[in-house]
């Protein structure tokens, strides 16, 4: 195991820059994680609404904390959006959400590291772009969703990702339902540490199949369409999709994201250690509250395991460049 490797990080083919006809070469570099350190943690339980959930808020409270107590991140660093807040500009409302992520990558340097943490509801919408392998756009839904509407990944993308210069490290966790790609990262790893490429008949039967789990969170429809699994199969080609969201997509920034479950399934609300929470958040801090060093790949190995004994999503990893999942977390 060893930790991430300085400088610059060439990967793909060469090509001829248009404007100064000098041959380039796609690149990244991760970050040493030795810089300043923010947070922003958003839990939303939609107290009184329909599809009301249980543990989002304890969720946000725990990522905090776990962030101080491991990573010397500091409190007064961590924005909190929680919709039991009693200060107006702490309550998760979209407009709050979008500000708050334009707060996080502020004045982002080479070697910062940042931390975004979303739990509460997930769900998909017909993508317009042609960056989705299954068709669909992932979105999050923020308290005021029936007014405002909900954030799709595509603005987060925008938000969060492409104002990052390269070597600045963002940790993402989506604990919610349909977020395997929330953050539109175009490189999804397998337990093996590969890259893996979509298997769309497989991901549809996966969306059917969850709809019965007993700890599902509720879709936002309020019923679970699995005709849409379904159909997700024949929409948008795949290749195609892929190399768009590769083309649109990369950043020579270090971000990651960690996400409760595919694109087609559900994740939990679940009940874990005497109080209510996301089991994704649960697992995450689990599994380094058990070993701080562990490569991308074991701590994807050791989340899964944590909720392959009770749960049925699958929680995924995916990155905004190549990465070797052989090193070590950091954050």
């Amino acid at each position: 195991m060893h930790r991430p490797p300085t400088g610059q990080q060439n990967y793909g083919p060469q090509f001829e820059n248009q404007q100064n006809h000098q041959m380039q070469q796609p690149y990244f570099q991760y970050s040493q994680c030795t810089g300043k350190k923010k947070g922003l943690c958003i839990g939303i339980n939609y107290t009184g609404q329909k599809g009301e959930l249980k543990g989002c808020i304890n969720d946000a409270r725990n990522i905090q904390r776990f962030l101080c107590e491991n990573y010397g991140y500091r409190k007064e660093d961590i924005v909190m959006l929680t919709d039991d807040a009693q200060n107006s500009r702490q309550i998760p409302t979209r407009e709050n959400i979008i500000q708050a992520m334009q707060w996080l990558v502020r004045g982002a340097q080479p070697n910062d590291s940042l931390f975004f943490h979303y739990s509460g509801h997930g769900g998909s919408t017909k993508d317009l772009d042609g960056d989705e392998a299954d068709g669909y756009d992932e979105v999050i839904y923020p308290v005021d969703y029936d007014n405002a509407g909900h954030l799709v990944d595509d603005i987060m993308h925008d938000l969060m990702v492409k104002p990052l210069p390269a070597g600045c490290r963002l940790t993402a966790i989506f604990d919610s339902c349909h977020s395997g790609s929330a953050l539109d990262l175009p490189y999804i790893y397998s337990t093996e540490g590969k890259v893996k490429e979509p298997n769309l008949a497989a991901e549809a039967g996966q969306g059917v199949l969850s709809a019965v789990s007993s700890y599902a969170r509720g879709d936002m429809s309020g019923v679970f369409k699995s005709a849409v699994g379904l159909f997700k199969t024949a929409s948008g080609n795949t290749q195609k999709a892929q190399e768009v969201a590769r083309q649109t997509k990369t950043s020579p920034a270090d971000v990651i994201s960690w996400s409760g479950c595919k694109d087609s399934q559900t994740s939990a609300d679940a009940y874990e250690a005497g109080q209510a929470t996301g089991a994704m958040s649960y697992a995450f801090m689990t599994a380094l509250g058990r070993s701080k060093e562990q490569t991308y790949q074991e701590l994807l190995v050791e989340i899964r395991t944590i909720l392959k004994e009770k749960y049925s999503q699958k929680p995924q990893l995916s990155s905004s460049h190549p990465m070797d999942t052989s090193i070590m977390f950091i954050c």
